[in-house]
């Protein structure tokens, strides 16, 4: 890329190199700025006979068309790009979504240079609206065999994104306690409806059972019976691992555990097993307080029907203190 000055009459269509500011000291144009017809009357307007522009090289992408490309390959789901000034675009959701990430992607694409990109946290809930990611160019221009590099990785290995829609569906609440279920229920079913709420879900079907495998399998069955598109067991015991009663439940059920233990403060004794399509999580001692802990970091991708892996809840270490 090279700057140099241009009669103000013959600079339609190109970039300014450097910032224009009025007489008084208000910015009037933006470095970067690509200069329409009605710019050049504004300019002359002004009293200005010559300007710096940039003028790109044959290998160079304009910054303007390298956010744009990039932009349009970089996800999936329901979202919308948003062009910014200054080699600049946002990508927001388009409906209340569960935001995945592609973390190795992501900082693969930063390590290129020339175009970087900021998203918010992998499974975090975004609401309509709201910007999820952001890809920013460098100054003016973009080398074209960065770009295409940048862009065929995309091609090969993406989305880097995923804006995942919320897909209603009712949640069961299994309640469970080794003598009482009620009392189960009385303990956490206030803080599982607020839990619910904060990520749009108004109601629940609630249920209690003695917490032995007989009764925990047969709660379950009827559960996955009534539709349940997610359970969660709220137990007032904590186990000392699948071969516990509510482990022992899930295998009679057909329900096999993905993973037991997640490297999550408060919620390391996470159960997570799935009956075909449908999650079931056991999380002692995460529904007794509405600070955060395992199941706030579950229900997005849950509530949007994706299937965690055991692997990505063992990658939950990295920010899995969530108490400090």
């Amino acid at each position: 890329m090279t700057a140099q000055t241009v009669d103000v009459q013959k600079c339609t269509g190109r970039i300014l190199s450097t910032a224009i500011f009025r007489s008084g000291g208000r910015k009037l144009m933006a470095k970067g700025h690509m200069l329409r017809a009605e710019d050049i009357r504004v300019l002359q307007l002004e009293g200005m006979l010559e300007i710096w522009v940039a003028e790109l090289d044959p290998d160079e992408v304009s910054e303007d068309d390298a956010v744009c490309g990039i932009a349009s390959e970089i996800a999936c789901g329901s979202y919308a790009v948003q062009m910014a000034p200054g080699g600049h675009a946002n990508l927001v959701t388009t409906a209340n979504s569960c935001i995945l990430v592609d973390e190795d992607l992501l900082r693969q694409m930063n390590c290129t240079s020339g175009v970087v990109i900021a998203t918010v946290m992998n499974f975090s809930m975004a609401q309509a609206g709201q910007r999820i990611a952001s890809v920013k160019s460098a100054p003016f221009a973009v080398s074209r065999l960065d770009y295409d590099g940048s862009l065929r990785m995309l091609l090969d290995r993406g989305p880097l994104l995923q804006a995942r829609p919320a897909q209603p569906s009712p949640v069961g609440v299994l309640y469970c306690d080794p003598t009482d279920g009620d009392h189960a229920r009385s303990m956490f079913e206030p803080i599982v409806r607020q839990k619910l709420e904060k990520f749009g879900v108004p109601s629940h079907i609630g249920i209690t059972a003695l917490e032995s495998e007989d009764h925990v399998a047969r709660a379950l069955q009827y559960l996955f019976g009534r539709g349940a598109g997610l359970v969660l067991i709220a137990s007032t015991t904590a186990p000392a691992g699948p071969e516990d009663a509510v482990g022992r439940a899930m295998l009679k059920v057909g329900c096999p555990i993905e993973r037991y233990l997640a490297p999550v403060e408060p919620g390391h004794l996470l159960l997570l097993g799935y009956k075909d399509d449908v999650a079931v999580i056991s999380a002692p001692g995460c529904f007794r307080s509405l600070k955060p802990n395992v199941v706030d970091l579950l229900l997005p991708p849950m509530l949007s029907r994706y299937r965690i892996s055991g692997w990505e809840v063992a990658c939950m270490g990295h920010g899995g203190l969530l108490v400090q």
